[in-house]
């Protein structure tokens, strides 16, 4: 059996330590910010397309257009497509800095799992993302958009005006939910080996995560209920996939405390 370090770090070692993590993924995200901005139209062109796929859809008329009110807008927009192309770059350093700053307190078997935890943790983000994108936003955009055009038979009709800026926060805010939710099996894993839960507490409590997973479904996506649904079952598959994840390292934790 391997013990954890008999010498535990200080309260301001450890103070010390979080803040060169904390450097080392400021630096990582600066520096994937800045590369993507040199790629920021042919960014900006595939963030678009859930959108114009839903335009041409439901055969609105008139190019397909985002539009900004005040001169800097553009600017701003672009630089936050740049931070949030930036943050993806970034993500495999900062999260091999997390498990660096956790990894001590973790036992010699456990901090084997660095590379699996990094490349598994990616891995969920970027699928979460990618599946947000690629399946529920343009079933979400053809929605949304199909309430334009004309309203009974008045000759009144409402045409859709979407700002970029407004539509960047909307787009951003769903990518990184989308991805923070597919990091259930993660979640699972630190609280395993915390000793927080088992898989027997996940087990029991399956019966009321169905119900959980359309809460977070309707709270995340878009209100159609065909976004909802397609979001609550890959939650519920997650859940499966976090019970063996709470079986296999919380067995595996209780070997090596006990």
């Amino acid at each position: 059996m391997t013990n954890p370090p008999e010498q535990p770090m200080t309260f301001w070692e450890h103070l010390a330590e979080l803040r060169r993590r904390i450097v080392w993924m400021a630096a990582a995200f600066v520096a994937g910010a800045g590369l993507s901005w040199a790629f920021r139209e042919r960014l900006l062109l595939w963030v678009t397309k859930p959108f114009v796929l839903g335009w041409k859809q439901q055969h609105l008329p008139g190019d397909v257009s985002l539009h900004f009110q005040a001169p800097a807008t553009l600017f701003f927009s672009y630089l936050k497509l740049a931070m949030l192309a930036g943050l993806v770059v970034a993500l495999p350093v900062i999260l091999y800095q997390l498990w660096a700053f956790v990894a001590p307190g973790l036992y010699a078997r456990e901090k084997r799992l660095a590379l699996p935890f990094v490349f598994s943790s990616f891995a969920l983000f970027a699928t979460g993302g990618y599946f947000g994108f690629r399946i529920v936003f343009p079933i979400a955009f053809r929605y949304l958009l199909g309430f334009s055009g004309p309203v009974g038979a008045s000759g009144f009709s409402v045409k859709p005006t979407v700002m970029i800026d407004q539509y960047l926060d909307f787009v951003t805010q769903m990518l990184i939910a989308f991805g923070l939710v597919f990091e259930l099996p993660v979640l699972a894993f630190f609280l395993s080996i915390a000793g927080i839960i088992t898989h027997r507490h996940l087990i029991r409590f399956s019966r009321y995560f169905a119900v959980v997973a359309f809460i977070i479904a309707a709270v995340v996506t878009p209100p159609d209920p065909v976004s909802q649904l397609l979001l609550a079952i890959p939650l519920c598959a997650l859940y499966g996939v976090s019970i063996i994840v709470a079986w296999l390292f919380g067995r595996k934790h209780r070997e090596l405390s006990g």
